[in-house]
């Protein structure tokens, strides 16, 4: 492993490793899809296991409105949001030029129709969404995950849900406390913080708008 692979995160702007891409076949949405991934993006040679339980466990997204992938890496979960949901609009959010990159083109060759990949600041501000759903960046660390989650779970529309993959052992009962918490602390009544899936050592949590909100 070069030194730039060594210090490249998947949570990196820039990558420095090289951007080969490699194929990959991959079952998403009941069907199998090719894609393509490269290093510097989350788990460029498989669909990781997290992910596979996310997309398992959770129910069907919205058919339609705005769809969130929080941290979409090469974009295996937006592209299950597109494919079960054609008519909705899919965002696909992630710091890593890179991963959008992949995650936009990958959409195009599986037939994703509305779809975008952006980095956080890129979208509207006044967006809402129907639904969220990430394997969210565990490995920032706490300060960076609370931040980023008290940004994007208020953006979710009255009634939406948002579903988080975790692994038990690293802290999804002590996330599913913080949020529960943090978010009750600043919209009191607002949200329902539930523990929705657990399988293979990972926990999904669902993050609930209340249907009436101010």
């Amino acid at each position: 492993m070069s030194t730039s692979d060594a210090q490249d995160h998947y949570f990196t702007a820039e990558p420095a490793s090289a951007a080969e891409r490699r194929r990959l076949d991959v079952e998403l949405a009941g069907r199998t899809v090719t894609v393509h991934t490269a290093p510097g993006v989350f788990c460029p040679d498989r669909l990781d296991l997290g992910t596979a339980v996310l997309l398992r466990e959770v129910p069907a997204p919205p058919a339609t409105g705005n769809l969130l992938d929080l941290g979409c890496g090469w974009g295996p979960v937006a592209l299950t949001l597109g494919l079960r949901s054609p008519d909705a609009t899919v965002w696909a959010v992630d710091v890593n030029r890179r991963a959008l990159d992949l995650a936009a083109d990958n959409a195009r060759s599986v037939g994703v129709g509305t779809f975008h990949a952006c980095t956080p600041e890129e979208v509207p501000a006044d967006l809402r969404f129907a639904t969220i759903w990430s394997n969210p960046p565990i490995r920032v660390g706490k300060a960076v995950l609370h931040e980023m989650l008290l940004t994007w779970l208020p953006r979710l529309e009255a009634g939406g849900t948002a579903y988080l993959v975790v692994q038990k052992n690293l802290g999804s009962d002590s996330l599913q406390k913080w949020l529960d918490g943090g978010l009750a602390d600043r919209w009191p009544g607002e949200f329902t913080v539930e523990r929705y899936a657990t399988s293979k050592g990972f926990r999904v949590l669902a993050v609930t708008r209340a249907e009436h909100h101010r």
